[in-house]
C-alpha cells in the first residue's frame, strides 16, 4: 500500500466510497447517490484552497481509502480551523487505514499552518469515534437531532484536535 496525493484520476473510485456511505451508513447525510460530474467541482474546490486529498492505494492501483480537509466555516476568522473527513472501502475497513490516513491529514494540516482539525461524526459511528479519540481528538460538542436518515433523527458528534501551529497567527 501506498500513499498518495490523489487527482480526477481517481473521482470514480472515490465516488464509489462516497455512494456506498451514502447508500449503507450515517457517515454521510445525503439520501442519493453522486454523480461523477459532481467530482470535478469537488476536486476543483479542493484544488482552489489548497486541500489535499491522501488516498491509499494498492499497487493495483485500487483506492482502499482516503482523507482530506476543508473550509470548516466560510469567514476570515476561521481560516486557521479545517473540517476533515475520512472514507475507507467497505472490504478495507478494519485494518488500520482510518488512522493511517487520518494521520497523514494531521501532518498535512500542521504544514500548511491550520490549528484545529474539526470531524462531524455521527453519535452512533462508534469505530469513527474511537479512532478521532486515539489520535487525541476531543469531544466537543453535540448537535441533537440534526439530520434524518434511514427512518431516525441522527445526532452529530463534533470532535477537534488542537495544534500547536501556526506559530505567528494573523488577523487579516
Amino acid at each position: 500500500m501506498n500513499l498518495v496525493r490523489c487527482d480526477t484520476g481517481f473521482s470514480e473510485q472515490i465516488l464509489a466510497i462516497f455512494n456506498d456511505a451514502i447508500l449503507t451508513s450515517t457517515a454521510l447525510y445525503d439520501y442519493k447517490p453522486r454523480k461523477l460530474e459532481s467530482m470535478s467541482v469537488w476536486f476543483e474546490n479542493k484544488k482552489k484552497g489548497n486541500f489535499p486529498v491522501i488516498g491509499a492505494v494498492l499497487e493495483t492501483g485500487e483506492l482502499m481509502g482516503f482523507a482530506s480537509y476543508g473550509s470548516f466555516r466560510a469567514w476570515p476568522a476561521y481560516k486557521y480551523s479545517v473540517e476533515h473527513s475520512v472514507y475507507v472501502a467497505a472490504q478495507h475497513r478494519g485494518k488500520g487505514l482510518g488512522k493511517t490516513l487520518v494521520k497523514e491529514i494531521i501532518s498535512a494540516a500542521r504544514d500548511q499552518n491550520y490549528h484545529v482539525l474539526i470531524g462531524a461524526i455521527d453519535s452512533q459511528n462508534t469505530a469513527s469515534i474511537q479512532l478521532h479519540r486515539a489520535l487525541g481528538f476531543q469531544h466537543a460538542g453535540t448537535i441533537q437531532q440534526v439530520g434524518f436518515k434511514f427512518g431516525r433523527w441522527l445526532n452529530l458528534d463534533f470532535y477537534q484536535l488542537i495544534l500547536d501551529t501556526p506559530n505567528r497567527p494573523e488577523a487579516e
